[in-house]
Order: C-alpha cells, then sequence, then structure tokens
C-alpha cells in the first residue's frame, strides 16, 4: 500500500498541535452529550403557555452551530515515531518511509459542548459538505519515497489529518431563551497520510 500522491507536498515545518487544552474523545462515547445540560430555570421569563403568543421551543435542547474552520492538511495527528532521513550527498536522493505501527485517532475538543460528538460531526458535514469521522485508523506497512535535496533531512510522520472548526454550543430552552454560549474547538479527524518536512 502506498500514499497518497497528495501528501508528497514536502512542508517547510513540523505540523500544528493544537494550541487548545483538548480532550481526546473515545469513538465509543461520540453518542454521549460532552456536557451535561443542566436544567433551565425560568426567572421571572414567560413560560410556554403563559400567554397565546408565547414562543415555544418545545423540547429544550442543546445546540452546536459550526462558525469557521481551518485548512484541510493544517493538523496532523501522528501515529508512531517520526521518521526522518539525512542526504548527505552532493546529489538529490530518494528517502523511503514505511509505518510501523497501527493506530487509531479520534475526534478532540475543548470547551463546553452541550450536544454529542456525533450531532457536531453531522453539522461540521452539513455546513461544509465534507467528509469528518469520529475516528480513523492509519495502518501498518504504509510507504512513502520522496526526493530529499543534497544536505538536507526529510522528516516524514504518518498519522491522520485532523479538521479544525471553531463552534459554539448553548441550551435552548422552551420559551426559545438560551443559555450563555460556550466556544467549542474540535480536531476532527479527516483522512489518513504523511505529514512531511525537511529541515
Amino acid at each position: 500500500m502506498t500514499a497518497d500522491d497528495n501528501d508528497s507536498v514536502i512542508n517547510t515545518a513540523p505540523p500544528k498541535e493544537p494550541e487548545e487544552d483538548v480532550t481526546e474523545i473515545p469513538a465509543d462515547a461520540v453518542d454521549d452529550p460532552i456536557n451535561e445540560p443542566a436544567e433551565p430555570t425560568y426567572t421571572g421569563k414567560p413560560q410556554p403557555g403563559d400567554s397565546p403568543n408565547a414562543a415555544d421551543c418545545t423540547p429544550a435542547h442543546a445546540v452546536y452551530k459550526a462558525i469557521s474552520k481551518g485548512g484541510p492538511k493544517d493538523h496532523h495527528k501522528a501515529v508512531g515515531p517520526v521518521n526522518a532521513n539525512y542526504n548527505g550527498t552532493s546529489r538529490t536522493a530518494k528517502s523511503s518511509f514505511t509505518s510501523e505501527v497501527t493506530g487509531k485517532v479520534g475526534v478532540a475538543v475543548s470547551g463546553e459542548l452541550e450536544t454529542s460528538v456525533t450531532v457536531m460531526l453531522a453539522t461540521i458535514k452539513a455546513k461544509w459538505a465534507v467528509t469528518v469521522s469520529a475516528e480513523l485508523t492509519a495502518k501498518l506497512g504504509n510507504n512513502m519515497t520522496v526526493d530529499t535535496p543534497p544536505h538536507r533531512t526529510t522528516n516524514a510522520k504518518y498519522g491522520v489529518y485532523r479538521l479544525k472548526v471553531t463552534g459554539e454550543s448553548y441550551m435552548l430552552h422552551q420559551n426559545c431563551t438560551t443559555s450563555a454560549k460556550h466556544k467549542v474547538v474540535s480536531y476532527t479527524p479527516l483522512k489518513v497520510g504523511w505529514y512531511l518536512w525537511e529541515s
């Protein structure tokens, strides 16, 4: 098995790490709410049914809205060690890399997500028509061969590209008022592949 041709792009730096303090979500927990919403309390606000024209958003429910996304190759989570090959000659040489382990990469979240990860993923897919997953597996034995310039090192990480999405989450109460809106930053698996850079 060989890597996708798009993976052969050589970057100038290692992949970005999440700037936020993120929590990795296990694949078997993607249908559970990340933060259990508190029961809404109504303090002087009209209750549904108080008047014939009262707003009614029954039943109360959690909401997630996707606002912005990063580039499809901005963030990469490696499975296994970083591989490197130094070309000490005066000519361009071939560097070959093979993934040495199999590993799974899931969703990582920072912030108070009121909905489940499954709801968040569906919202992201619908907004940008992208294929994101709750989990992807990077497998043992994937090969990559690239050119390494003279007196340069090619570095290679095999794993999963994740899409960074910034959104917000809140509770929509029965009377159509909302709880405080929380910023949510997520990293969702997009595709398996190599990340390459020269040093």
